[in-house]
């Protein structure tokens, strides 16, 4: 989204080509297909990514509770989330992506209408769409859960994981041990995971 405002408008009627040869989705990220149980990195932005799910600690309780809720009912497991006052990430299995992320867009779209409502900005654009990352590997599955669970503290909201409340990484560290995180950590280390979508 940030690097099509970037673009001219030759630029982006080319883009708009080449993602048409390749059927892909004309603006929003493509979506993979999935007939048997497989894990996905999953993150919804808001909108221009403004903090508007961090408006309160109230909304953001709230929020980080009904997403959970809404992937124990949807998805088969969940390995690790973690929710910002701009964006939301979670690493969970699923057999159907496609069921799973259209019933995403509802539970988008009934927390857009009560946010607006609250901040009295009926018809705001809240969100952005959901974006999906297959999980390839034992190597891509440890990256992506320390992705996650350091995410508060790259973007400066805590100093450590387990400081961050809306996050599954207190349990992780309490429930794997101190010592097997900062080994995960050294093993699979995230490197320029995010650089250019979070």
């Amino acid at each position: 989204m940030y690097t099509w405002r970037k673009l001219n408008k030759e630029q982006q009627s080319e883009l708009l080509q080449f993602r048409e040869q390749l059927s892909r989705p004309m603006h929003s990220p493509p979506h993979f297909k999935c007939d048997s149980p497989t894990r996905f990195h999953l993150s919804g932005a808001c909108y221009e990514h403004k903090p508007i799910i961090g408006y309160s600690y109230e909304r953001m309780l709230s929020f980080s509770s009904q997403l959970i809720s809404f992937f124990e009912e949807n998805a088969d497991e969940i390995y690790a989330w973690c929710v910002l006052p701009n964006h939301w990430h979670i690493l969970a299995l699923t057999a159907d992506l496609k069921g799973l992320t259209k019933k995403l867009g509802v539970l988008h779209g009934k927390a857009s209408f009560q946010w607006n409502r609250e901040e009295k900005l009926q018809g705001r654009t809240c969100w952005s769409k959901c974006a999906d990352r297959r999980i390839r590997s034992k190597a891509h599955f440890y990256a992506a859960c320390n992705y996650i669970h350091n995410n508060p503290v790259k973007h400066g909201y805590v100093k450590k994981w387990q400081e961050w409340e809306f996050s599954s990484a207190g349990a992780f560290v309490e429930t794997l041990g101190r010592e097997t995180c900062l080994e995960l950590w050294e093993t699979y280390p995230v490197l320029d995971m995010g650089e250019k979508w979070d």
